[in-house]
């Protein structure tokens, strides 16, 4: 029995395929996500008509009525529709399925795009600011702002706020964390255009910096807004582990699967909205690897059907917690080839040919120590016994410590029946 080996729950015997689709279908929302999908499209295609009225309603007013304010929130409506398209291209191409360039999917895509998204509103907030300066240093050259401004500001605050507030319903809808970005971005959108209409309404009143001062605002509220975008991004790029919460539920759910006594090194990593974990469980030293890989699979099942955020799970079987393990050099280097000729060739020089050559000969490394374990086949009645054996025992532990093998317990079993061991 080889312990200490990995195994990934899917990847072996007849549960291949299952969980193989299983995988692709939970990363690329093949047969849950095309409702999803739809609503991603429709929400943006609504959001898209509106800026575009939007944009060109305060570019064209905000220079007819000289509010600098109204100019600026429309050029941010404007940027708002190169966002929608690039939430677009990330819907249609983020459900790919995975292949050999990307075995993971294509999600990160929306990771990518929400980075670039929060790039750009810092981009944006940042030239917003610039230009609110420039023209505050010429303040006095200013016309005066016309009334016709102000009615356009509020328009564009109720159409902004109806527009959040219809995007955050699709997103939660859809389970999209770049749709909710988008939908915040709306509402970002929402109190700007509130600070726009109050400096247009100052200005009007005789506070003639008042809708400079608006767009100055405006500026900082975009460049918060991106900031705050592109860190969870990065965060998420870097493989930022799920939250404290998310991961003792994890934990909790993998304890409580039978057959692990014991779980170490619990790793999490964030992909768009879901979750990838890896996990070391302990499980009993001596089971079949059959046994451990069926270990595995639970773990697996269990996480996925109570922690829906997660993805995949990658298993990692261990008969002790090798974390405090000390393994020498000797036992490292030990050959399993090399050890199964040197308990052949002894075997024969101790006991001899015939009914006592050994069938089977397992290890086991536990404790920083190797263990055998001996299958002898059935013996003929006049064959002496145990003695025969317990000699024989002493003899290759004495024979294993001049050779230098670092086989520090041996256990021989005698094969009671005659059909012989697969």
């Amino acid at each position: 029995m080889s312990l200490g080996s990995h195994h990934h729950a899917g990847h072996s015997h007849a549960g291949h395929d299952h969980g193989q689709l299983a995988l692709i279908d939970a990363l690329t929302g093949e047969h849950a996500s095309a409702e999803s999908n739809r609503l991603v499209r429709r929400s943006v295609n609504v959001s898209m008509g509106v800026n575009v009225l939007l944009s060109f309603a305060q570019i064209i007013v905000g220079v007819v009525a000289n509010s600098h304010s109204l100019l600026v929130d429309g050029f941010h409506s404007f940027s708002d529709l190169l966002s929608d398209f690039l939430v677009l291209f990330v819907a249609r191409h983020s459900i790919r399925a995975a292949d050999d360039s990307h075995p993971y999917g294509h999600a990160r895509l929306e990771t990518l795009a929400t980075l670039v998204l929060g790039l750009m509103l810092v981009a944006i907030g940042g030239a917003f600011l610039y230009s609110a300066g420039e023209k505050a240093m010429h303040l006095g050259e200013a016309p005066p702002v016309g009334m016709t401004a102000l009615y356009v500001a509020i328009g564009a605050l109720a159409a902004k706020e109806w527009l959040f507030r219809y995007m955050l319903r699709a997103a939660k809808k859809a389970n999209s964390a770049m749709l909710i970005a988008n939908a915040w971005h709306s509402r970002s959108d929402a109190a700007s255009s509130l600070v726009v209409a109050i400096g247009i309404g100052g200005s009007l009143l005789g506070f003639i910096y008042a809708d400079l001062l608006a767009a100055a605002i405006v500026g900082a509220l975009i460049i918060k807004m991106g900031w705050e975008f592109s860190r969870g991004a990065l965060e998420e790029l870097v493989d930022h582990g799920a939250d404290a919460a998310q991961t003792e539920e994890i934990r909790n759910t993998i304890r409580q699967t039978p057959g692990v006594l014991d779980l170490h090194d619990l790793r999490t990593r964030r992909m768009a909205d879901r979750i990838l974990v890896d996990a070391h469980v302990h499980v009993a030293p001596r089971i079949s690897v059959s046994e451990g890989h069926r270990v595995a699979e639970l773990v697996r099942s269990n996480v996925r059907r109570s922690c829906t955020s997660v993805l995949d799970v990658l298993v990692h079987i261990d008969p002790e917690d090798d974390s405090l393990a000390q393994w020498g050099a000797a036992e490292m280097d030990l050959s399993r080839d090399r050890l199964e000729r040197w308990v052949a060739e002894e075997s024969t020089r101790v006991w001899g040919h015939g009914q006592w050559a050994p069938e089977r000969v397992q290890l086991h490394y536990l404790n920083g120590q190797v263990e055998v374990e001996v299958l002898l086949p059935p013996a003929p009645d006049d064959l002496p016994e145990p003695q025969a054996i317990e000699d024989g025992v002493r003899n290759l532990r004495q024979a294993a410590e001049v050779a230098g093998l670092p086989l520090q317990r041996w256990t021989v079993y005698r094969r009671l029946s005659e059909i012989a061991p697969e």
